[in-house]
């Protein structure tokens, strides 16, 4: 077994029996020798800490291979999302972290998730030496860790990953803002596309589940129900209306996030415009502009 050069170094020392007072000085002279690298080294943090390991591109992860993301695909995708002070943002599979802590620059609460605990490392030592603290990286599987509570969703993967990840998307609140360097999610085209140097930024704003049968509640029906059925394809939606017993044309329809228009002629060809707001659990407000201008509250159910 080879020794430790530490222990090596410190063996007992065949003092001069003269120099009792001089072994004393040279015994703490030692130590503190000894002392002042450790704790030199005890001060430095992550920002100064030496750097063992260094990712290479294209190298093998649990789903995908590394690869970094551009400096401009990375503020393009941000500013797709609109990335603000306050929003909490997650960057699936962070790698370098280099996506969140820009977003952390920006006034996000950040936090990026990342399987490699190599890369996760590396992540917080990269926001150590960018000198944010708003943001934080944590070991874990994309699959398994909950970022429901999140604003917005960035991501590098592969199509396959992000068609797998589409549900978990699709069930997060609406309005939740999605973005994507490079892969498309599949038939659910983006909201924006921008193609910069050869490479794709991709941006999606999480739709209301709005489809199904729908009992409009209005004062302006002048007494007649209005129902509405909604056909939707992630943000498109395509209407059908009765007013009372008679069909009605439906206009105008648009829906963005949890923001849902649409507009309806009543029986007498008067064009009633509605803009209100929609969740998952089938509900719905928001004002009527009726034919005059005048403006009334309205509830919808499905």
């Amino acid at each position: 077994m080879s020794q430790d050069p530490m222990s090596a170094s410190l063996k007992p020392v065949a003092w001069p029996r003269a120099s009792r007072r001089l072994q004393a000085a040279a015994v703490l002279t030692l130590a503190g020798a000894l002392l002042v690298p450790f704790a030199a080294l005890a001060q430095k943090g992550p920002a100064d800490a030496p750097e063992t390991f260094k990712p290479q591109s294209g190298q093998a992860g649990k789903d995908v291979i590394w690869v970094p993301t551009p400096d401009e695909i990375v503020e393009a995708l941000l500013d797709m999302a609109k990335v603000k002070a306050g929003d909490k943002l997650v960057d699936l599979g962070s790698g370098d972290g280099k996506i969140a802590i820009a977003a952390a620059k920006r006034g996000a609460d950040s936090m990026g998730i990342e399987y490699n605990p190599d890369m996760v490392g590396l992540s917080q030592r990269n926001a150590a030496r960018a000198g944010v603290k708003n943001v934080r990286f944590i070991q874990g599987d994309i699959f398994q860790t909950d970022f429901s509570s999140a604003d917005v969703v960035t991501m590098y993967l592969l199509p396959g990953l992000n068609l797998k990840l589409r549900p978990t998307l699709l069930s997060m609140k609406p309005g939740t803002r999605v973005a994507s360097h490079q892969f498309t999610m599949d038939d659910w085209k983006p909201d924006e596309r921008r193609t910069i140097n050869g490479r794709d930024a991709l941006f999606w704003v999480v739709p209301a589940k709005v489809e199904g049968d729908w009992t409009v509640s209005y004062a302006g029906a002048g007494g007649g129900t209005l129902k509405l059925n909604l056909a939707q394809q992630f943000q498109e939606v395509t209407a059908r209306a009765t007013w009372g017993s008679a069909p009605a044309a439906v206009s105008d329809v648009v829906l963005s996030g949890g923001n849902f228009r649409f507009a309806v002629a009543d029986p007498k060809g008067g064009v009633h415009r509605f803009a209100g707001t929609a969740g998952h659990d089938g509900k719905m407000t928001g004002t009527a502009t009726d034919p005059g201008g005048r403006q009334q509250p309205f509830t919808a159910t499905r």
